[in-house]
């Protein structure tokens, strides 16, 4: 019965012992290094089915925002 503590006990050294050891995940870097804008246009410039969408959507927000005016630039 002693032995079989022992046994138990080792094991659970060793399981704790290999889960410090594992990869955290801070240290992972991200599959792709491209912003969400340069994939969206990417993605614009394809040939795949619904590219023509996501192009006409990146026109459209162009043109939203020439048309929004910075706060920071207004006169006082």
């Amino acid at each position: 019965m002693r032995n079989g503590f022992r046994i138990a006990a080792l094991l659970l050294a060793l399981s704790l012992g290999f889960a410090g050891c594992s990869e955290h995940a801070s240290d992972r870097r991200p599959a792709s290094t491209m912003t969400e804008a340069q994939r969206d246009s990417a993605i614009a410039r394809s040939q795949i089915p619904g590219a023509h969408s996501v192009a006409r959507a990146f026109q459209f927000a162009n043109k939203t925002s020439r048309a929004t005016v910075d706060p920071d630039t207004l006169d006082r």
